[in-house]
């Protein structure tokens, strides 16, 4: 189905795991795609993985405004409008106890998190309202909506995006522009090889056991199903969903 065909999409984070196949999705889906991410060398990676003349890449990092800007800039200019916009782009920080968590880590992570996703919507709406109306979606976490102990950061900014989300679907209703977030569990990607590593140093599979025995569907989720919600919420077939999380994760918050 091409459910974005002759749309344009922005997707940050989208050299690596969830990104990377929510941006090869939206090419099959029909869209033209400016892929955002903080490397060049990631950038330029990705887009030859893809090799499609419908995606172009701009290297930033999203905790700057002027960043932000310029990336929705460059694919209007490359493209000619930006019709959907993905913030995917996020980090775990580092796992440690409340009480010893570094503040240069917390501030990083809150940064690229919160404020990039805040940026994001700020920079990008503008946009979305001169074609009539449009549609974000926000890559938050199931760790937005439950406590997970060691990630105080990151579970900190988790829970504020999603009330962000709610916030600017309320603003931005007027301006016919949709915004939904993603709450993915466990994935199988670079992030949770990081967790599973920092949990347990040097016991990676047995941290992966502990976790998949709370996951009624005892399994990671892949990379794809979680680019399927994305597309569904970046199409017309969600066209009635706005300020809503929509939860992926195998089941693993419903105990």
């Amino acid at each position: 189905m091409n459910d974005l065909q002759g749309r344009v999409a922005v997707v940050t984070g989208g050299g690596g795991g969830i990104g990377f196949a929510t941006v090869k999705r939206f090419l099959g889906a029909g869209a033209k795609v400016m892929l955002v991410d903080l490397l060049q060398a990631d950038v330029d990676t990705a887009l030859t993985r893809l090799d499609s003349k419908n995606a172009a890449g701009f290297a930033g990092d999203v905790s700057e405004g002027s960043v932000n800007e310029a990336a929705m800039r460059r694919a209007v200019e490359v493209f000619g409008a930006i019709d959907v916009v993905v913030l995917n782009a996020g980090i775990e920080g580092v796992v440690k106890p409340l009480l010893d968590y570094p503040e240069a880590d917390f501030d990083r992570v809150l940064a690229v998190n919160l404020k990039g996703v805040f940026l994001g919507i700020r920079e990008a709406a503008p946009h979305l309202h001169r074609r009539g109306g449009g549609t974000i979606v926000v890559t938050s976490s199931t760790a937005g909506l439950i406590g997970a102990p060691g990630r105080a950061a990151y579970v900190a900014s988790e829970h504020a995006v999603l009330g962000l989300v709610k916030v600017a679907a309320i603003e931005l209703a007027p301006l016919k522009i949709r915004v939904n977030a993603i709450a993915p569990g466990a994935v199988e990607n670079r992030m949770m090889r990081s967790l599973e590593q920092q949990t347990a140093a040097g016991h990676p599979e047995e941290v992966k056991a502990v976790f998949n025995a709370h996951v009624p569907m005892a399994r990671y989720g892949h990379n794809e199903e979680i680019a399927e919600l994305a597309l569904f919420l970046a199409s017309t077939r969600s066209s009635y969903s706005t300020g809503g999380v929509f939860v992926a994760d195998g089941g693993s918050i419903a105990y």
